[in-house]
């Protein structure tokens, strides 16, 4: 199995701040693992993972994509890591312009970061994947609703035939109607484009159903890490017990999977 991500001790600290907002954090992400960073709003979770797409950079430390430091990347390189990790954010609605219909959309990417490709054959595959109709390459982002951009955003994402995806909290602007489907649509394209998944989230319910592996984070700082279902079913850290105390009743692992997978 090899390593995708390497995160040495990065930290971040923003102009003006008197403490870090982040670190020193180091994990690993291997390919065809998926990784849950957990935590609530203002953890450092986002922060991370924008470092780690080198959306952001460090104040300290080093990210390596496959041996190769994220922010050294320049030219040809920085596109080639654009096309191997896509990044599908919270709220579609913002994140898609109004102005272009769908199938301009979902083409975006490929006609920037994969050439050669037949993009409108490709486009109605990836419709197909996230399980619309090819008449929605004709609509317009106001005319879907959360559920249907939602998956217009994870087909653009899929399009450069990326290795990683990075999901920063995918459902949580959705109805927990809408959410099952979602997660369970995640679920079946990560196994059938052998993707690796970085799961940024806050809901614990959505970490047990689709993640590997799961880091805690709290105040900037990684203060769990472990198998998934170990983690949830004996917790070390009291934030993590924290955590599991707010969610009502979180099911048996194999209970959920049955249920919403």
């Amino acid at each position: 199995m090899s390593t995708l991500f390497t995160v040495d001790a990065v930290r971040k600290r923003y102009r003006g701040a008197a403490e870090d907002a982040l670190g020193p954090v180091s994990l690993s992400v291997e390919a065809g693992r998926h990784l849950a960073i957990i935590g609530e709003s203002g953890s450092g979770k986002t922060t991370l993972s924008r470092i780690m797409l080198g959306l952001l950079p460090p104040t300290a430390g080093v990210v390596q994509y496959r041996g190769t430091p994220v922010h050294d990347l320049r030219g040809q390189a920085a596109r080639d890591l654009r096309r191997r990790v896509q990044l599908v954010l919270q709220d579609p609605f913002a994140s898609l312009s109004p102005r272009m219909r769908v199938g301009d959309i979902v083409a975006e990417p490929l006609r920037i970061l994969h050439r050669g490709v037949p993009v409108r054959t490709r486009v109605a595959e990836l419709l197909a994947a996230v399980e619309l109709d090819p008449s929605f390459a004709r609509r317009f982002p106001h005319e879907l609703s959360g559920g249907q951009r939602q998956r217009v955003a994870i087909a653009r994402a899929l399009g450069p035939r990326p290795e990683v995806l990075v999901a920063d909290e995918p459902v949580s602007a959705l109805d927990v109607s809408v959410q099952a489907q979602i997660l369970r649509l995640l679920r079946r394209l990560a196994e059938h484009e052998a993707l690796t998944l970085v799961l940024v989230s806050h809901d614990l319910g959505i970490v047990q159903n689709l993640c590997h592996t799961s880091v805690v984070m709290h105040r900037g700082r990684i203060v769990e890490f472990g198998a998934t279902t170990e983690l949830l079913a004996d917790p070390q850290h009291p934030y993590t017990r924290e955590l599991l105390a707010s969610v009502p009743a979180l099911p048996q692992h194999h209970e959920t999977i049955g249920k919403i997978l």
